[in-house]
């Protein structure tokens, strides 16, 4: 993953999307890539969106970067997620263990792996603040290098806790669910009222809410998700400056109700 100072990114996830559409996938992947999104995040919880975006990534793999995951109760069943995942993208930039699940297990063979150079960065992940207790202990050992968690105007408890310990241990921050799991696109305000954002290039209420989240510091990448090809390259344009400063990001807030 690129270091902070490079500045944010968005990415592009992949869950609830293309799936095992290979075609879709390419369309999606190829227009986010136009727009410069080169971070893609995926698991095998995914259905096939794994396979999809390693053939939607085929001659572009060497600049892309590729964060999935292990969703797996044993080791066992952990390798053999990678051992796919290592055919598919050749090497794992960032691999990350999905919602906690057996975390102190993977972890060891996690860090052999990184040791041979399939695996950059040692990430965890989880969606539900109920486990964020759970996923500071994790940090707390100092052995992941990455965090996932929600963020956007209607989820903020990450803010609390976890965005400043992820600051204090130097772990990059990626976010998912940055509309809220299509909540606060269901609410999209009127274009008229995102003139003041203008001059921030926003055009689109979805590249509202990921400057929003990316105007944080503490955080490197946010992964919106789509079916959209379209929405795909209109949210690749939410990762350049200006970023909002307070007052920007409190009128989004505001916005958001």
């Amino acid at each position: 993953m690129e270091e902070r100072r490079l500045g944010p990114v968005v990415g592009l996830g992949t869950w609830n999307t293309f799936g095992g559409d290979i075609e879709l996938a390419r369309d999606v992947v190829g227009a986010a890539w136009a727009g410069g999104t080169r971070f893609f995040d995926s698991s095998p919880m995914y259905g096939k969106a794994e396979s999809s975006l390693a053939a939607a990534l085929d001659g572009r793999r060497d600049e892309a970067k590729v964060a999935t995951k292990i969703w797996a109760p044993t080791v066992e069943q952990g390798r053999e997620q990678f051992e796919r995942q290592v055919e598919w993208f050749g090497r794992v930039d960032v691999e990350q263990v999905h919602n906690l699940v057996s975390w102190p297990d993977h972890l060891e063979w996690f860090e052999a792996e990184s040791g041979a150079g399939r695996i950059d960065h040692i990430g965890v992940t989880h969606y539900s603040p109920l486990a964020f207790g759970d996923v500071a202990e994790a940090l707390a050992g100092r052995r992941f290098t990455t965090v996932q968690l929600p963020l956007n105007p209607y989820e903020r408890a990450a803010e609390r806790h976890l965005l400043p310990l992820a600051e204090e241990m130097d772990v990059r921050v990626i976010v998912m669910r940055p509309f809220g799991e299509g909540e606060l696109l269901a609410r999209s305000p009127d274009p008229e009222e995102l003139e003041p954002l203008a001059e921030f290039g926003v055009e689109t209420w979805a590249q509202a809410l990921l400057k929003w989240v990316l105007s944080d510091s503490r955080v490197d990448v946010v992964i919106p998700g789509t079916r959209n090809p379209l929405h795909a390259a209109q949210n690749a344009l939410a990762g350049s400056p200006p970023w909002f400063g307070p007052a920007e990001r409190g009128f989004v807030e505001r916005l958001a109700g």
